[in-house]
């Protein structure tokens, strides 16, 4: 249905366009509160400039088509692979927060663990589109194998969030793509009690976890964020304190123009302007997965609805860590919070989308 595309751009449309002005009004309150010399306009231009690239990108995406995306996605994921090494080189890679999850390019930074999002997926669906007999475990394991070289790397950042919405895309597709479930229920509840062991035994992770339990233990420290969260959200009300009027963005709440910034907008819209929000979102995965039902192509269909997921699953996770239903993790709101990464590659997967209802005939049906 053209509904289907209709709503998937008016959905992406409004999510970026709403975003750019959360993004402009956090930070240019916080510049102006804490006088820092810098322009007030500095980070909307960012993130305009990068969802100008990702557009580019996308477009690139689009005319290449999904095809050849699916088809490139080992030499893709080599690359992404290569990329991700480097973070850890240097003068190269750029450690912030304790974390080696970005590389500096000529002053730009560039987070290479968000391209693994869509690479890893697309290597995974070529290998399934390949296997033309009855599966053979020894293949399945080789090529999780392979995927888990990445996959490990991202780990090693540390980047814990990155690896869980990764693992989670690729139990998602085994149950897609119809791999038979002895092949993975079983490893997946061994690797879900080593995960657990291993988050007791990380020490900024367990914390994390402690302070979701117990926030008041360190209202100071890693608390901090998702109490004043919770005061944001909670302090818009029905109608919310109205646009640019929000208290928490004023030094309050850190990272307010990423991680937490529907909190702000819960706190200046109200719980009717979070309502629209997740209405927006709502929107793009029943347009994602509308596509996907309609497609002809196995390859089709696998691509369109985990590209879908993987948006709609990083929506939910950012919406309940910052309601305070979830634990604490860094995590950006899709199209919407500030990150030129997450956007570029965010947009890209649009494209993909809209590819591929343009060759599924999603586009000429009436």
């Amino acid at each position: 249905m053209k509904s289907a595309v209709v709503s998937l751009v008016l959905s992406v449309a409004l999510l970026i366009s709403i975003g750019l002005l959360m993004v402009f009004n956090t930070t240019a309150a916080e510049i102006i509160d804490r006088s820092l010399d810098i322009n007030t306009h500095a980070a909307f231009y960012k993130q305009s400039l990068h969802g100008l690239a990702g557009l580019v990108l996308g477009l690139v995406a689009y005319r290449l088509g999904y095809e050849r995306c699916l088809r490139w996605s080992i030499p893709i994921l080599s690359g992404v692979t290569l990329l991700l090494v480097l973070v850890f080189l240097p003068g190269i890679g750029q450690k912030i927060n304790g974390a080696h999850r970005w590389l500096n390019l000529m002053g730009f930074s560039f987070q290479p663990s968000e391209c693994a999002k869509i690479a890893i997926p697309a290597v995974f669906i070529h290998w399934v589109l390949k296997q033309k007999e009855q599966l053979d475990i020894k293949a399945f394991l080789k090529v999780l194998a392979c995927l888990a070289i990445p996959m490990g790397l991202i780990l090693m950042e540390p980047d814990n969030g990155t690896t869980a919405i990764l693992s989670a895309t690729l139990v998602m597709l085994f149950w897609l793509a119809r791999i038979p479930w002895r092949y993975w229920v079983l490893p997946l509840l061994l690797l879900v009690v080593i995960g657990s062991a291993a988050i007791y035994h990380m020490p900024h992770a367990s914390r994390r976890i402690q302070v979701f339990l117990h926030p008041e233990l360190d209202l100071r420290g890693k608390g901090h964020q998702p109490h004043q969260a919770k005061i944001a959200a909670g302090s818009g009300g029905l109608l919310g304190r109205g646009i640019g009027e929000s208290l928490q963005k004023l030094n309050y709440l850190p990272e307010a123009r990423s991680d937490y910034i529907a909190a702000i907008y819960a706190e200046e819209t109200g719980f009717v302007g979070m309502l629209g929000l997740i209405g927006l979102y709502a929107m793009f995965t029943y347009a994602g997965c509308s596509i996907a039902l309609q497609t002809k192509d196995r390859g089709a269909f696998l691509f369109a609805a985990i590209l879908t997921f993987l948006v709609a699953l990083q929506a939910f996770l950012n919406l309940g860590i910052v309601s305070g239903l979830l634990p604490s993790k860094g995590m950006n709101l899709p199209y919407f919070s500030h990150g030129g990464t997450s956007l570029m590659v965010n947009l890209i997967a649009f494209f993909l989308l809209i590819d591929i209802s343009r060759k599924n005939g999603v586009l000429d049906e009436a």
